[in-house]
């Protein structure tokens, strides 16, 4: 009985000499790969869209070649809206292969806005969540963006 406390004391200490062991990375960030993200924005908050443009940036700024796209429906298609969104400009400073913005071709139909009103910046897809289905599918890291 003695022998089996002694092997259980042993390896408990193992574990933590292990556990103190390890390397503190909360201040490190390592980018093996490049990500691939597919954010869903289904909001018309303005607040959430700049608060969005922002995780862009940051995304952007630690990992530069990370795939992002952008699927917009519902009241999110506010975003691509010509005369609606507050955040072309920052669409506008995103241009670059790797990060797309899409608006939902189901969405547009339902609220009557025609391809003409949408930001030149914007690519369109057939139905919003099946593009976001697809692109998880795929190994794409999903985010619901907004509130």
């Amino acid at each position: 009985m003695a022998k089996y406390i002694l092997i259980l004391f042993c390896g408990l200490f193992f574990l933590q000499v292990q556990a103190q062991d390890t390397t503190d990375t909360s201040t490190q960030t390592t980018v093996t790969a490049p990500h691939r993200i597919v954010f869903q924005l289904s909001t018309a908050d303005t607040l959430a869209h700049k608060a969005l443009m922002k995780q862009i940036r940051n995304i952007t700024s630690v990992a530069p070649d990370t795939k992002i796209e952008v699927v917009c429906h519902g009241p999110g298609l506010n975003v691509l809206v010509k005369d609606k969104t507050t955040v072309q400009t920052s669409i506008q400073a995103f241009q670059n292969p790797n990060i797309t913005f899409v608006a939902c071709e189901f969405s547009m139909k339902e609220r009557n806005v025609s391809k003409e009103q949408i930001i030149p910046e914007a690519g369109f897809v057939k139905a919003g969540i099946l593009e976001i289905v697809i692109k998880q599918e795929a190994g794409w890291s999903y985010i619901k963006s907004g509130f």
